[in-house]
C-alpha cells in the first residue's frame, strides 16, 4: 500500500493520520514543533488547541453542532476523543485543552504505520501522496513554494487570542453562574456590569494601546475579532455582541423573570479539566498586555484576577482555495495533493477536523481508484467545501459552519419561516444523506 505524507500535526493533519493508519497506509506525519515554535502555540503536543477551548455547540440545531454529528458519523477520532476530554460547558463541547491534546499525541503514538517526523516541511513533493494541513502559521518557505507551484498569492489576515484568569481569584460577592435563558447547566461565570460600569470599561477599551502589527496590513476575520475592533464600531456593538445581556439572570436577586437585569454581561467558560482556569468568552485581543490588565481588572468580579495568559494575536495565512482545490478537497494541479484545515478557508476547530476527515477519505478512495465522495450543500460539511471552492468568489475570506451557506427548504415554493422547524428539517436532511454516504464507505 502506497505510503502517504501529511505536513501539520493539528487538528485537521492528526484526523487525517489517525483515519488513514486506520486504512493500513503507512503514514508520515511531519509537524515542525516543538523544534520550531509558532507565536501562538505553547505545548510540543499535536492538535492543540491555540484560541478557545470551546469546539462549539452540540445542538443539532445549531450549524457547528450539525458538523460536529457529521463528523461522528464519517468515522471522527477527534470528535470522539473531545467528547470523552470535555468539560462542563452547557450545550457546547468544551475540552481540557491539554488533556485532549495529550490524549491525541497517545492515540498517534500507539500505531505502528504513522512515523511522528518532527521538522519543517519546506517544498511540496508533487510525485508523493500528500495532505497538507500546516493551519494558519504555515512557515514562509512553504507558502513561497505553494505559490510557486499553483501560481496564486496567500492571503493574510490575524487571529486573536482571549485572555486566561484563575477561578479561585474571582469575586463570586458579584460574578454568579448561570445559562442563558437558564438552558442547559449553569457553567458559565457570569460578570454583571451598570450603565455606569459598562461606560468606564468601554472608555478603557477604546483609549487602551494596542501591540503594533509589523508588517501586515490587518484583515481581520469576522469570526475571531478583537474585542477592541468591534469595540471601534459602536458604544454598543459590545452590548449586542460578546457582552449580550439578554437571558442571563442572577437568582440571589429577586426580579420578575425575563425582566433583563443587568446593562452588560462579561462570560468566562472553563478552560481545563479541574475547572481552575476559565477564559473571557469573545475577549480576543491586541491590546499590550499592561493594558489588557487594566481593563480585565475593571470588569465587576475580576477586580482581584489572576491573569494566567494575556490575550495576543498572531498572523493566519490561507490559500485561494476557489482556484486551488476541487469539491474533493484534492488540487487541480497535482492530483497527488489534497489540502485540509484552516489553510483551505474553513475558521474553526470542527471545521478544520472535518476536513482534515474528508481529505483522508479522498485520498484513501483517489489511491484504491474509487469514486471520490462529493457531498452536496445539503450537508453542512458538503455546504463549507463548496463554498471554500466556489470559483466564482470575487473576495474569498475564511468562513464557519453556518446554515447561511447550506441549500434551503423549500416549502410551497416559499421560504418557511419558523426557524427551529426549518432546522429540524436541514438537520435531518443532512444527517440522511451522510448516513447513506457512510453506508456507501462501508462497501
Amino acid at each position: 500500500m502506497a505510503n502517504i505524507r501529511i505536513i501539520g500535526a493539528g487538528l485537521a493533519g492528526s484526523e487525517a493520520a489517525i483515519y488513514l493508519a486506520n486504512k493500513g497506509y503507512k503514514i508520515d506525519l511531519i509537524e515542525m514543533r516543538p523544534k520550531y515554535q509558532t507565536g501562538a502555540h505553547k505545548t510540543k503536543y499535536p492538535a492543540e488547541l491555540v484560541c478557545s477551548n470551546s469546539l462549539g455547540s452540540t445542538d443539532l440545531l445549531n450549524a457547528s453542532g450539525l458538523l460536529k454529528k457529521e463528523a461522528l458519523i464519517l468515522g471522527s477520532t477527534l470528535i470522539k476523543t473531545a467528547q470523552e476530554c470535555s468539560v462542563p460547558s452547557g450545550n457546547s463541547l468544551s475540552v481540557d485543552r491539554y488533556g485532549f491534546s495529550k490524549e491525541i499525541e497517545k492515540i498517534i503514538k500507539s500505531y505502528k504505520n504513522i512515523n511522528l517526523i518532527t521538522d519543517k516541511y519546506e517544498k511540496i513533493d508533487t510525485d508523493t501522496p500528500t495532505i497538507i494541513a500546516t493551519g494558519p502559521l504555515s512557515t514562509i518557505e512553504l507558502i513561497n513554494d505553494i505559490k510557486l507551484k499553483f501560481g496564486e498569492n496567500n492571503f493574510y489576515f490575524f487571529d486573536a487570542i482571549a485572555p486566561i484568569v484563575e477561578k479561585g481569584s474571582i469575586n463570586f460577592d458579584k460574578a454568579f453562574y448561570a445559562s442563558r435563558w437558564d438552558k442547559g447547566e449553569a457553567n458559565f461565570i457570569n460578570c454583571p456590569m451598570t450603565k455606569e460600569e459598562y461606560e468606564n470599561f468601554y472608555e478603557i477599551l477604546t483609549t487602551s494601546k494596542r501591540a503594533p502589527l509589523k508588517d501586515f496590513e490587518a484583515n481581520y476575520f469576522e469570526g475571531c475579532m478583537p474585542i477592541e475592533v468591534m469595540a471601534s464600531r459602536g458604544k454598543d456593538t459590545l452590548r449586542f455582541g460578546p457582552m449580550k445581556p439578554v437571558g442571563i439572570f442572577d437568582k440571589r436577586i429577586k426580579t420578575e423573570f425575563k425582566k433583563h437585569q443587568f446593562y452588560a454581561i462579561v462570560q468566562l467558560r472553563q478552560d481545563d479539566k479541574l475547572a481552575n482556569l476559565y477564559n473571557l468568552v469573545g475577549f480576543q485581543t491586541n491590546l499590550i498586555w499592561g493594558e489588557q490588565k487594566k481593563l480585565i481588572k475593571s470588569i465587576p468580579g475580576l477586580e482581584n484576577a489572576n491573569i494566567v495568559r494575556y490575550g495576543v494575536m498572531h498572523a493566519n495565512t490561507f490559500i485561494n482555495s476557489p482556484k486551488i482545490l476541487n469539491c474533493f478537497l484534492q488540487t487541480k494541479k497535482y492530483q497527488n495533493i489534497f489540502f485540509a484545515g484552516q489553510l483551505t478557508g474553513v475558521e474553526g476547530y470542527s471545521e478544520s477536523i472535518s476536513t482534515g476527515l474528508l481529505s483522508a477519505i479522498n485520498i484513501d478512495r483517489y489511491l484504491k481508484n474509487l469514486d471520490m465522495i462529493k457531498l452536496t450543500n445539503k450537508t453542512m460539511l458538503g455546504a463549507l467545501i463548496e463554498y471554500i471552492t466556489y470559483s466564482e468568489h470575487k473576495k474569498f475570506q475564511p468562513i464557519n459552519a453556518n446554515w447561511g451557506i447550506i441549500e434551503e427548504i423549500i416549502c410551497d415554493k416559499k421560504k418557511l419561516k419558523d426557524k427551529k422547524y426549518k432546522n429540524e428539517l436541514r438537520s435531518k436532511r443532512s444527517l440522511d444523506e451522510i448516513e447513506k454516504i457512510s453506508k456507501l464507505m462501508e462497501k
